[in-house]
């Protein structure tokens, strides 16, 4: 399993996903992005770490680092390495006393964790060639702001070419408008479209 580095690029919220929001991770030796939705505790607790606002009293990540502390429990990375069903999985790989441990969880929480201790996070490329964007590069050589899902391509569709072309052209439409909230669903049901047929 190869893993690639990530690192918050930030969070998006839209008015049509429900309190949800969208963390987007970005390659740090590559151009794709990986937008996640994430619940709104989960987003703000990463939001008040990402910009050093301490919470009058400790949230739920912060607890579990005072916890660990004393415990002398240290988190060494997070690791994206499962999507199914459009779920994402995580792995907290923690150390106690020289023993190395990987705990399951979801990413908004491991990766509220990992801000807390600094951890560097981690997706496999697996999950990166399914799920992740990419930018493309003008004729010129320089960067675009559109981005371009990485893993569609229409001749790996036999049918619906047309709902395809409209979900692939409404998914390019999201990302430059930078609504990624709205490409993870228009990835999603690509997907889903692919896989059916």
């Amino acid at each position: 399993m190869r893993k690639l580095q990530v690192d918050i690029l930030g969070l998006s919220t839209s008015p049509h996903t429900n309190g949800a929001y969208a963390l987007i991770l970005y390659e740090l030796e590559g151009k794709r992005k990986l937008p996640i939705i994430i619940g709104g505790f989960e987003a703000q607790a990463i939001a008040l770490k990402l910009e050093n606002i301490k919470p009058p009293r400790p949230f739920t990540h912060d607890l579990f680092k005072n916890i660990a502390d004393v415990f002398h429990l240290h988190v060494n990375e997070i690791i994206i390495d499962e999507l199914h069903n459009e779920t994402f999985y995580a792995k907290v790989v923690c150390e106690v006393n020289g023993e190395v441990h990987e705990i399951d969880a979801r990413p908004s929480d491991a990766i509220a964790i990992a801000v807390r201790f600094n951890a560097p996070l981690f997706v496999t490329e697996d999950i990166m060639n399914e799920a992740g964007i990419k930018e493309e590069q003008k004729e010129d050589g320089e960067e675009d702001e559109v981005l371009q899902a990485e893993e569609v391509s229409p001749p790996a569709l036999v049918s619906p070419n047309v709902r395809f072309e409209e979900l692939q052209s409404a998914l390019n439409d999201a990302i430059s408008n930078e609504n990624y909230e709205e490409a993870a669903r228009l990835r999603d049901e690509i997907t889903r479209l692919k896989s059916s047929s």
